[in-house]
């Protein structure tokens, strides 16, 4: 009887503004990856927020929160041999840190990527409105606006979405993935 060699997972946590265009790298990511054949899921911070994260609010200890059950399922994921794409925000570095360790001490694929999109892109782009309604002053707490970014100092990749299209963004990512020998 032979056996099938287990498919390699890793985690590619995709951080960066409201609207910086992380959901958009990762859906493009994620199509092309399920097109080759890989297990892949999108753990998207909006719907797990909904989800595994109902009931937090905005606060940095609900924000931490909110980022280690997101880097959990995505370390159990990748551990099992899944690519786990996440677009999320994770504004605070301590916590992107500890998700990195978390994957260190696992021994599984850990890959930051900094969506690094202006504020200002991000605000003219501000696909749920949100930029908007803090102008407005209905919104307080918006994340590179009223409330901190930390943009991770020793990111895998740093992508300039104002310069590149969403396919290019996503091609980049998967270089950084076929230069560690992921896909």
């Amino acid at each position: 009887m032979t056996t099938t060699p287990r498919a390699q997972g890793a985690t590619v946590w995709l951080t960066g503004l409201p609207s910086a265009g992380k959901t958009t790298i990762a859906r493009h990511l994620g199509a092309r990856l399920r097109a080759e054949g890989h297990r892949v899921e999108v753990l998207d911070g909006d719907e797990i927020r909904r989800f595994l994260s109902a009931g937090l609010g905005f606060s940095r200890a609900d924000r931490n929160t909110n980022v280690q059950r997101i880097g959990l399922v995505s370390e159990v994921l990748a551990r099992n041999g899944v690519l786990s794409v996440v677009p999320v925000i994770a504004p605070y570095a301590d916590s992107r840190e500890a998700v990195r360790k978390r994957h260190e001490a696992s021994g599984t694929p850990y890959i930051e990527v900094h969506v690094a999109t202006p504020v200002e892109v991000c605000s003219e782009r501000d696909v749920k409105g949100l930029y908007a309604q803090q102008a407005a002053g209905e919104l307080s707490g918006l994340t590179g606006v009223d409330d901190p970014y930390e943009p991770p100092v020793e990111a895998a990749l740093v992508l300039e979405t104002q310069h590149q299209s969403p396919r290019e963004s996503a091609d980049a990512v998967y270089a950084v993935l076929a230069e560690r020998g992921l896909v």
